[in-house]
């Protein structure tokens, strides 16, 4: 009997404690910018120059202090069947793009 009485009022305290909470916020200040819109176009949206290019997505890379932009651009593989692998920074350290078979 006592430890179903203990358990309801534990139960009870703690559905007290816990009661819903409300909030009301008000903002004060600059009304939010509007957003930024960039078109660009969809890399696939033109054809090849010539039949067996492939398409190589734009990416950053290094250049002194800071990281530039490189654009996608159309390129013949180096050899039959390879495919690009994308650069990526990965540990603390960057690793250039290069062709795999």
């Amino acid at each position: 009997m006592k430890t179903k009485l203990l358990a309801l009022l534990f139960l009870a305290g703690s559905a007290a404690i816990a009661g819903p909470r409300i909030f009301f916020g008000v903002g004060v200040g600059y009304p939010a910018p509007p957003p930024v819109v960039a078109y660009a176009p969809a890399p696939y949206a033109y054809a090849a120059p010539a039949p067996g290019y492939t398409w190589v997505s734009g990416y950053y890379y290094p250049a002194g202090p800071r990281y530039a932009w490189r654009p996608g651009y159309w390129a013949r593989p180096p050899y039959a069947h390879s495919y690009w692998v994308g650069p990526r920074y990965y540990g603390g350290r960057y690793y250039r793009g290069y062709w795999r078979r």
